[in-house]
């Protein structure tokens, strides 16, 4: 169990509260259930077993505990976790936030906002800031090449309403592979308050983004991508290969 003192809200306190209530998951000392006369009954006729377990205590002297001395783990939410997906925890987001985090989000992201902190620019109005890790990449990566249904690589895409890409490139969108929502909620979460630090008085929450996708650059298919102008406010790139590994496509960004 996890608790904060109600004293404070703004700050972590350790230490254990007698409680009259608990509820979904704690440990009972074998003793109690041992004994016939301190035995827990769950039963009664208006309480649902939670209340009626808690009430059976209260009578019984017997104390309830909210303790964060140790940490004894987490419960998490397994409704929505499909198994038949490859890398079915990339899904999670939504679900079980804080374990997405600590498997995905890269472990110097909170250094970005340290006032201290000089943020990488390699030219006028382009930055550079870790934001996931290289797990976060390879699965990214197996997913799309699982579903493999990469576009062609020409003008043409029945994807979009007007059936025309002005500046193609071979790719797979994240709606094809129910990612969707999932990249959404990353940038709102993770990639709108970078965007708020460095591009001051711009403000849209939760970010709106239409299209969003996986491109795969090969030197024998797409070795490269001509320039062009975005039709957005602002653009994030995501580099899911390896450097010096795979094959490493130059990103350019023309000076102004």
């Amino acid at each position: 169990m996890i608790a904060v003192s109600y004293k404070s809200f703004s700050s972590w306190v350790e230490g254990i509260w007698n409680v009259p209530y608990v509820s979904s998951c704690y440990l009972i000392n074998a003793s109690v259930i041992n004994h016939k006369e301190t035995r827990p009954s769950y039963k009664h006729d208006q309480w649902d077993p939670d209340m009626a377990f808690c009430a059976d205590m209260r009578e019984k002297d017997i104390f309830m505990y909210v303790s964060n001395r140790v940490d004894f783990g987490h419960l998490i939410n397994a409704d929505n976790f499909d198994s038949a997906r490859i890398n079915s925890e990339i899904y999670q987001l939504f679900d079980n936030r804080w374990d997405w985090e600590q498997r995905y989000i890269h472990e110097n992201y909170t250094e970005n906002f340290n006032p201290n902190n000089t943020i990488e620019q390699p030219c006028p109005d382009v930055y550079w800031f870790p934001l996931v890790k290289s797990r976060f990449c390879k699965e990214f990566i197996e997913i799309m090449e699982t579903y493999g249904q990469w576009s062609d690589g020409t003008n043409k895409d029945l994807r979009l309403d007007g059936g025309y890409e002005n500046v193609p490139t071979r790719d797979i969108h994240m709606k094809q592979v129910g990612l969707e929502p999932h990249w959404l909620e990353v940038l709102r979460l993770y990639v709108r308050p970078l965007q708020e630090l460095v591009f001051t008085g711009y403000f849209h929450d939760p970010p709106r983004a239409i299209m969003n996708f996986v491109v795969r650059y090969r030197p024998d298919e797409q070795p490269s991508l001509r320039p062009h102008h975005d039709s957005s406010t602002y653009t994030i790139n995501v580099a899911l290969n390896r450097p010096k590994i795979d094959y490493e496509f130059m990103l350019a960004f023309k000076k102004r």
